[in-house]
């Protein structure tokens, strides 16, 4: 069987405004995550290893931020016919509003869809940290002969209620949608899981366009509110149980099906701790499924002394003797003097850490000095630092400051 024709759309506008305030200047997608990398970085790494190369990326809310990555670091040559990843504002082809959904902003771009003529359309969203291949996916559509193929990902029955759930027939046919129901049903021949929709979808491309049709007419503009479950009655929409997703390289000892929305500050923050350790649950270290990190030209990390304990530290970084770091992702071009203490913390690009600050159970946002002596987190007294934003977790968060040639 030859291999069906594949455009992807990626749907990178979303607010974030739970990550408040890492998405005060930028989207969530561009937010940065780990020692080297964004968020949106990890939902192109999968299309790319997943051999798929025509990807449209819609963006929206504070995209200067995301345009600029993507432009600095995912160029591919326009030497081969349809390997590009384009990144698409919004056009107002039908007005002066920006897209009102996500049904409605693929809706507003068909016309790149229909100039490749693709058999399929991958829509994925890219606020999430994970790895899949999409092509078993597209294999499982292929075999069900499905119009819809809808990612599931299992999860604990008792927590279902927080997460737009998918009822399904033992062959993985789509019976019901339900939004965070108080009872959601178990899965076929799992009585104590239940299926998530992780919002990622592959539609055949004339019922796509259909569906959009549709959904236009009636003024609906979400896939899960409106266009999926309307579809039910065709009986050709399936769920793909991303737990049957078989990534090369993955090690016993990481969580298998590994799979976090990192909506808010608390599970950002908690993504962190899942990248450190002996055998951490996700092991950013596999070559045969890499996720391809930004573009940087710093030099090495220098240690001149002090303690490290169970940290990241990325290029450019200085950590001067006296200093601790335990727990904790250290971004680029990092610097932090004698005496400074940063554990169970985050640190982004371009941070200066002065002598004797104390950091714990912190987010450090780009281009900002913590002071001497400052203490901001854990055991700190909350008015000690002007400007530091404590999440309702308790996770204090330093907003993001203009670039001054630090």
């Amino acid at each position: 069987m030859a291999l069906p024709k594949v455009v992807a759309i990626i749907l990178a506008g979303g607010k974030g405004n739970r990550l408040f305030p890492l998405t005060a200047e930028r989207s969530k997608p561009a937010v940065p995550f780990g020692g080297r990398y964004r968020i949106i970085d990890f939902v192109l790494s999968n299309m790319i290893n997943s051999h798929i190369y025509t990807i449209y990326l819609l963006v929206q809310y504070k995209s200067q931020s995301l345009i600029e990555h993507v432009r600095k670091n995912w160029v591919f040559s326009g030497i081969v016919p349809g390997h590009s990843i384009t990144v698409v504002p919004p056009q107002m082809r039908r007005g002066p509003d920006w897209f009102q959904g996500t049904a409605d902003a693929v809706a507003q771009n068909m016309n790149l869809i229909r100039q490749h003529n693709p058999d399929l359309v991958v829509i994925f969203g890219a606020d999430h940290i994970y790895r899949m291949d999409v092509r078993q996916m597209i294999d499982f559509h292929l075999r069900r002969n499905a119009d819809v193929t809808v990612a599931a990902r299992p999860v604990p029955l008792s927590e279902g209620s927080a997460f737009g759930i998918i009822a399904t027939e033992s062959d993985g046919q789509i019976r019901e949608f339900l939004e965070k129901p108080s009872a959601p049903p178990p899965m076929p021949g799992d009585p104590k899981r239940t299926y998530a929709s992780m919002g990622n979808y592959i539609f055949n491309t004339n019922v796509l366009f259909t569906a959009l049709a549709d959904a236009e007419r009636k003024r609906e503009h979400d896939f899960g509110g409106y266009v999926l479950p309307s579809l039910v009655h065709t009986g050709k929409l399936f769920a793909y149980d991303f737990a049957q997703n078989v990534i090369p390289g993955v090690k016993p000892t990481e969580e298998q099906g590994y799979w976090r929305d990192v909506g808010t500050i608390k599970a950002y923050w908690e993504a962190h701790k899942d990248l450190l350790g002996e055998t951490p649950s996700f092991d950013l270290d596999n070559p045969l499924w890499p996720i391809r990190p930004s573009y940087h030209s710093k030099p090495a990390a220098r240690i001149l002394g002090g303690s490290i304990i169970n940290s990241t530290i990325a290029e450019g970084s200085v950590i001067h003797a006296g200093a601790q770091v335990r727990n904790s992702t250290i971004r680029r071009g990092v610097l932090i003097e004698e005496g400074a203490v940063v554990e169970d913390s985050v640190v982004m690009d371009y941070v200066k850490i002065q002598r004797g600050a104390r950091l714990s159970r912190t987010i450090v946002d780009r281009n900002n000095v913590i002071g001497e002596n400052v203490k901001i987190g854990r055991g700190a007294q909350r008015e000690e630092f002007w400007g530091a934003h404590y999440d309702e977790s308790g996770i204090a968060v330093i907003p993001k400051k203009p670039w001054k040639g630090l």
